[in-house]
């Protein structure tokens, strides 16, 4: 049975704002059983590149019709994204925004910023699951805050378990 869950976090440096929210469509958690060798793929492979490019260009044909400018896609924080979701596929972290500060000071480093924010996104079985995950985010209020937030760059990074589980992690820049 297909299922999928999906949280969202907004930080605003400077302020002290900030909106999480989560969905569960089934309450079914990924698997609390993976480890490091359940990951069945490295992050960058094809099937994971093609995945990414498939939410870039969602996420940014849902910005350009509501007449918003299309995100930036960013390595450095591409690398962050998929750092985050081979930790949550591979059960170091569990599925949640656990370590985002720790990601944005990672990407501060080289990229000065105002405000960031973060998807992340879990489903299995389903046919295409960088569709599910966009649809998942754009029906939920905050999800869907982020991805029409005033942000220029983004990363995305996915992962699989060995179970088939796919983890997804989208993080948002507003450069200074």
């Amino acid at each position: 049975m297909p299922t999928y869950l999906v949280v969202s976090l907004l930080v605003l440096v400077g302020g002290l704002s900030s909106c999480s929210s989560a969905v569960s469509i089934n309450p079914s958690l990924p698997s609390d059983s993976a480890s490091t060798s359940d990951v069945s793929q490295e992050s960058s492979s094809g099937e994971f590149t093609n995945l990414e490019d498939a939410v870039y260009q969602q996420i940014n044909q849902y910005r350009l019709s509501r007449n918003l400018p299309p995100l930036t896609l960013n390595d450095r924080i591409s690398k962050q994204a998929r750092l985050h979701s081979s930790a949550m596929a591979t059960g170091q972290v569990p599925f949640s925004h656990q370590g985002f500060d720790q990601r944005i000071r990672a990407i501060a480093a080289s990229i000065p910023y105002s405000s960031a924010a973060e998807n992340v996104a879990y489903n299995q079985g389903h046919r295409d699951p960088a569709q599910q995950a966009v649809q998942g985010w754009l029906k939920s209020p905050g999800h869907r805050q982020n991805i029409e937030g005033e942000f220029d760059l983004t990363g995305i990074g996915i992962s699989k378990n060995a179970q088939g589980e796919y983890y997804f992690t989208q993080i948002f820049i507003k450069r200074r």
